[in-house]
């Protein structure tokens, strides 16, 4: 799968300080090593990328950005899951091939990225594409005896290898599996039905085994499986498999928005672990937190979208609609309204006007508080504070530092991502 262009990443003096950033598991500040691999689950192409989204995203791109800055050379992976449940069922609704679906879907998420100036990942897999190390790894947990068949109802088996069942995960054989989540058997069930899950399923050991493979349905997209039969790939070991093809046995971090943090991110460690034997395969999970709008969380089944197409074809500039989103920690969750890209937009203008001023206050101090920012666990708000600051003295006509200005666009190009130089 293709990922997008890159834009332009300006080249900085000297190099920022080691990045840190906050563990969800541990609930710790860890800083971050090497290898420098990072793992961020991407869309279910059915749906344009909505704020909820682009929030992730951007949240990841600025670790990208600063951990690179830092000296790092940071090998990032993100998936895209282009044949699941949910794009089978939407495009079923809308009477359209679901190919053409997903194509169209993450090709409209790609001219998102691209408006933002979100970098591209190194890799951009598709769960398609990965059919073949998804069989390998789930053959791989059969053999172990960390995975196990469920027959399929007989209304539903397929003509060929109709004795072969769905293959599913023994979370059991695992004794790391859900050790950092604090929740109780019953609240484990709960969250896993709520996404995605089958804990109800006849034939499973446990309510929480999670599906490695499906038999191939009559209607349903299939591939082969080789000694599992056709079929297709459940979600979690999808993650697991092109994080190990891409990344080795060792992910720096694995991140996405706060709503993986389970079943889907401890269940695809859980797989990692059951198939390399290490007992850590993922050092540290990082999440970005949920965009609501109206009181409620951004989702597609209830349909209160902001998407990231509508508010630049209404007008609004891409750089400031990325601002709304790293004017809160990437952890927190928030509401947006329409009175935050009035703002965003505000703010936007008076950094370009100061940006092309001949003078400024020192350069080289924005870039140190802007780096020290950033490596703080990705404290954008305390960045563009430090940009405002800039901008209001430079307006104000404070500063001689004749190299500032153009040394302040490169910082805000470099570490935030905003362009100020496009509409000026």
């Amino acid at each position: 799968m293709q990922a997008w262009s890159s834009p332009n990443v300006p080249e900085l003096p000297g190099a920022g300080p080691p990045v840190q950033i906050h563990d969800t598991v541990t609930g710790s500040p860890v800083v971050l090593g090497e290898p420098a691999t990072l793992y961020v689950c991407g869309i279910t192409p059915y749906d344009s990328t909505h704020l909820g989204h682009a929030n992730t995203y951007v949240a990841f791109d600025l670790l990208v950005r600063a951990w690179r800055d830092s000296g790092a050379p940071v090998r990032y992976v993100q998936n895209v899951t282009d044949v699941d449940d949910p794009l089978l069922e939407r495009a079923d609704r809308d009477g359209v091939d679901w190919r053409d679906l997903a194509a169209a879907q993450t090709e409209l998420f790609v001219q998102d990225m691209t408006a933002l100036r979100a970098l591209p990942p190194t890799h951009f897999v598709g769960a398609v594409e990965s059919v073949p190390d998804v069989v390998a790894a789930t053959e791989t947990m059969l053999a172990s005896g960390a995975a196990y068949r469920v027959p399929v109802p007989a209304e539903e088996r397929p003509a060929d290898d109709p004795d072969l069942g769905d293959v599913y995960a023994d979370v059991e054989a695992d004794p790391g599996f859900a050790g950092g989540m604090h929740l109780n058997a019953v609240r484990l069930q709960e969250v896993f039905a709520e996404n995605g899950g089958d804990p109800d399923r006849p034939g499973k050991r446990n309510p929480l085994d999670p599906l490695l493979w499906r038999r191939a349905r009559a209607g349903e997209p299939h591939w082969d499986g080789r000694s599992l039969g056709r079929g297709r790939p459940g979600w979690h070991i999808e993650c697991a498999a092109i994080a190990r093809r891409y990344l080795g046995d060792h992910v720096e971090v694995q991140g996405g928005g706060s709503d993986l943090v389970f079943p889907h991110h401890e269940m695809s460690e859980s797989h990692l672990r059951t198939i390399t034997g290490i007992k850590r395969p993922v050092r540290v999970h990082a999440h970005g937190g949920m965009v609501a709008v109206d009181g409620h969380k951004i989702s597609k089944s209830r349909g209160n979208l902001v998407l990231v197409s509508r508010l630049v074809e209404q007008g609004a500039d891409p750089m400031a609609v990325r601002l709304v989103m790293l004017a809160r920690r990437y952890y927190t969750d928030w509401e947006y309204a329409d009175t935050d890209l009035v703002r965003a937009t505000e703010r936007l203008q008076r950094w370009r006007q100061a940006a092309q001023a001949q003078t400024g206050p020192d350069g080289a101090a924005l870039l140190r508080r802007v780096r020290s920012a950033m490596a703080a666990n990705l404290d954008a708000p305390t960045a563009l504070g430090a940009v405002d600051a800039w901008a209001h003295d430079t307006l104000a006509g404070r500063g001689d530092d004749v190299e500032a200005p153009e040394l302040v666009r490169r910082t805000v190009d470099a570490l935030l991502g905003v362009d100020l130089t496009a509409g000026s």
